[in-house]
């Protein structure tokens, strides 16, 4: 069970706190409005209770109500209020900043403030959020609040650090290159090579037996 103050005579919650006797007497509630479908009021000696019967939905005209509960509220002088839905993140929040707007002369987002300071787990539907900025507009004929729209996109994501790119070859470093490849791959020739051309083994053949008969012619012998 979790009661939250907003001012020393106004309290916001869950259904569970009204539930509570010992609760109700301690903080001297005389007021209970309850922004529920469900959950009926308890019935305490010298307590009021207001009914608010509206449905947790964007849809739901909470607002039709915002002047009424405000007005009771602030009639309210012979002890505290307890304003409370059923998880008193939504309705009842919403409930205590139109009060907070038109009888403490706060804007919305300083009555937002006040109430997420009390409580934060406060998570106003987007319905709600749209009629508490029509009813600031009426008192205060301008907004102090923006609500983001389901359809907007969302900022794109920063772009990725910058690599430091590898320098490209160039057309002169490349020949460079290939020029020290071809001077790795050259054999030069050897003195011998390079006098006369090599023959094949049919042209050394022949000189051999040209060179047999004339040494043979030569010496007189014949084999």
């Amino acid at each position: 069970m979790s009661v939250s103050q907003i001012t020393p005579t106004l309290f916001l919650s869950g259904a569970d706190a009204s539930l509570n006797p010992a609760l109700v007497s301690l903080k001297r509630i005389t007021l209970i409005v309850n922004a529920t479908l469900s959950h009926a009021c308890p019935v305490y000696p010298g307590v009021e209770c207001v009914r608010v019967p509206v449905s947790d939905l964007p849809g739901a005209r909470l607002g039709d109500h915002f002047d009424r509960v405000a007005e009771r509220i602030h009639g309210n002088r012979a002890g505290a209020t307890l304003v409370h839905c059923a998880a008193g993140m939504s309705r009842s929040p919403a409930l205590v900043m139109a009060y907070l707007m038109r009888y403490r002369g706060v804007t919305l987002s300083r009555a937002h403030r006040w109430v997420l300071d009390s409580r934060p787990v406060v998570r106003l539907n987007a319905g709600f959020w749209e009629q508490l900025l029509q009813y600031e507009r009426r008192l205060y004929g301008r907004n102090t609040v923006r609500v983001a729209r389901p359809e907007e996109p969302l900022p794109p994501p920063p772009p990725p650090p910058l690599t430091p790119r590898t320098p490209r070859t160039t057309r002169a470093a490349l020949l460079q290159q290939q020029q020290q490849v071809n001077r790795v791959m050259l054999v030069p020739r050897s003195p011998l090579m390079t006098r006369a051309p090599l023959m094949t083994r049919a042209q050394q053949t022949a000189t051999q037996t040209k060179r047999w008969k004339r040494g043979t012619r030569l010496g007189g012998v014949r084999v």
